[in-house]
């Protein structure tokens, strides 16, 4: 399972630092992550084509223009039956932040068959997080002060959770969904593990069907040594066989399909964050989950 464990800069291409494209390999099919870096006044234009974006920047600001015809119907391979004019369509500043552990950040969410430009005066490094959609929405804005931002957990298990695309935080989209954690150096996040890999329909224990990636980034020691944390991934029962047990670090991407994914952990000394993109093939867009069994006790001592 280790073509699950992306290291930075090994799905490198052009301009992105890191590529991951729904349907671009066997068995990932509905969400994406591009990371853009762009030397100062430099600028990239890219199609979302078959896919809605969320343009997070990780460090510095933007501008994104915003054009092109939304593509109302498109369905995994972007094939319109009607387009439309994108509502909302125009250009977009993005404040940005100094790095990921400064706060949350300026997003702007784009639907499907969006041709954005992306500029910055001064560089930068911006995420695009991708799902395959099929229904047109309007442009929007989400600034940074909106964004609702949550404490998750207790004790060495607290982390920072702030929900700028998740499911009743923002819901004009069609599919995506994505938020930004922060795990202190020495916490554990992503506990107690967890899973969303079929569909149930019991309402006493939902579950939704998800793909999940996880952009990592870590911050470095005062002297500027680079950070580390892990991240484990485990079976969930027959035909979801997986064994991922993955030091991480910054600009590594881990992919989830399926299985039991936690803890995370922060290594002492070194802050962690990671960009969550989700989506599946759901006509709902929900986020519910299964503790493992074994773990979900730990809920109890927060």
């Amino acid at each position: 399972m280790s073509d699950l464990h992306l290291p930075a800069g090994s799905t490198a291409d052009g301009p992105f630092d890191t590529v991951v494209d729904p349907g671009a390999r066997e068995g990932w099919v509905h969400t994406g992550i591009r990371v853009l870096a762009l030397e100062a006044g430099g600028e990239e234009t890219w199609e979302a084509d078959g896919v809605e974006v969320m343009v997070v920047p990780l460090s510095g600001a933007c501008t994104v223009a915003v054009e092109g015809a939304a593509a109302d119907g498109a369905g995994a391979e972007g094939a319109a039956t009607d387009d439309t004019a994108i509502e909302g369509a125009g250009e977009y500043e993005l404040r940005g932040r100094a790095d990921v552990f400064a706060g949350p950040t300026d997003v702007l969410y784009t639907p499907v068959g969006s041709r954005l430009r992306i500029a910055s005066a001064d560089g930068g490094r911006f995420a695009l997080a991708t799902a395959v959609a099929s229904a047109a929405h309007p442009v929007a804005l989400i600034r940074a002060k909106d964004v609702p931002v949550e404490a998750r957990g207790g004790g060495t298990m607290s982390r920072q959770v702030r929900n700028f695309g998740t499911v009743g935080s923002f819901d004009a989209c069609d599919s995506l969904i994505a938020c930004e954690v922060i795990t202190p150096g020495g916490n554990w996040s992503s506990y107690p593990a967890h899973k969303h890999d079929e569909h149930v329909k019991d309402p006493e224990h939902p579950e939704s069907e998800l793909e999940e990636i996880y952009y990592y980034e870590i911050a470095p020691s005062p002297t500027g040594t680079p950070g580390f944390g892990f991240h484990q991934t485990t079976s969930s029962g027959e035909g979801k066989e997986i064994d991922i047990l993955a030091e991480v670090r910054a600009g590594d991407v881990v992919l989830v399909p399926f299985g039991w994914h936690g803890p995370c952990a922060a290594a002492p000394g070194h802050d962690m964050y990671y960009l969550n993109v989700m989506a599946g093939p759901g006509k709902e867009r929900a986020w519910d989950i299964t503790d493992h069994p074994d773990q979900t006790w730990v809920r109890g001592t927060w």
